[in-house]
């Protein structure tokens, strides 16, 4: 059968746990994943399962799906109005044939939508161009262009888009469209003595405690696999995978916290793990320069 596969998390949920403690942040994830469930219901769809702060859900197409997640986004936000942490779902979906077995479905389709999900940001909600050519006249406007990138174990690219859910995007960690950068860029690191670049032959670099990282971080405040760089297409995603966040210095900005977030380098800057740069033991220096 056809059907549009949406997956929603709620992000930075561990630092909800920190702020909150255990028992006030459970209830108020709790009350997240009834509002992504009657967000789903209303859009006529159905959660097919819940995992963790997480739900996968079934929509009859990309409109009901859309509709879904931007109803989604507006009632978890209002959940995080008091104290504690700003909530905010990172969401992705996908249209396509899907394989029901037992009130579940899998295919294809379900595993791009997860990665989609997986690629979103904080307050943000991330299709393919495919499923965004079924999107009704209505939606068209709200759809802002990303970048094209090769899903994992394949070669096969997916353009990415995202459909935005309210006038002012501008504190979302999102990945902004850039036509006029240059074509082939190269992104410069340095840490100690040890220095390697993104870009031309190098799509991505790992930093950790782990010693087969590719940049170990010495800095106790950092976790094995604490985050990586990744290039897609013309720019360089910083992805925070850590318990304690990645701390982002670019020149002439404030320093930026991100908690299980991405943001796309520019310029020049510098990278701290676990703390900020002030505080930490070492870090990396970052320099986007064109080809």
């Amino acid at each position: 059968m056809d059907a549009a596969i949406l997956f929603a998390d709620v992000s930075g949920s561990t630092a909800l746990y920190d702020a909150l403690g255990d028992e006030q942040a459970f209830a108020l994830i709790e009350r997240c994943l009834e509002a992504m469930s009657a967000s789903t219901a209303q859009a006529g769809g159905r959660v097919v399962r819940t995992i963790g702060d997480a739900v996968m859900a079934v929509l009859p197409d990309a409109d009901a799906a859309a509709s879904a997640a931007v109803e989604m986004q507006s009632e978890v936000e209002k959940l995080g109005t008091g104290a504690g942490p700003r909530l905010g779902l990172r969401v992705g979906f996908q249209f396509g044939t899907v394989t029901e077995e037992r009130g579940d479905v899998f295919g294809d389709t379900v595993n791009v939508a997860e990665w989609l999900g997986e690629l979103a940001s904080k307050g943000q909600m991330i299709t393919s161009r495919q499923s965004a050519q079924l999107l009704s006249r209505p939606f068209w406007p709200v759809l802002r262009q990303l970048y094209s990138t090769p899903m994992p174990g394949s070669d096969r690219e997916v353009e990415l888009l995202e459909v935005l859910w309210k006038g002012d995007i501008g504190e979302r960690t999102a990945i902004p469209a850039s036509p006029l950068a240059p074509q082939r860029q190269i992104l410069r690191l340095r840490l100690n003595d040890r220095r390697l670049s993104v870009g031309l032959d190098r799509r991505k670099v790992t930093f950790g405690r782990d010693h087969e990282a590719d940049f170990p971080v010495r800095d106790r405040m950092a976790s094995r696999a604490h985050a990586t760089i990744e290039r897609r297409r013309d720019q360089f995603v910083l992805a925070d995978h850590s318990a304690n966040g990645t701390y982002v210095t670019q020149d002439g900005e404030a320093e930026l916290e991100l908690h299980r977030e991405e943001l796309a380098l520019r310029g020049h800057g510098w990278i701290a793990f676990g703390q900020p740069r002030a505080t930490s033991v070492e870090a990396v220096e970052f320099s986007c320069e064109s080809a």
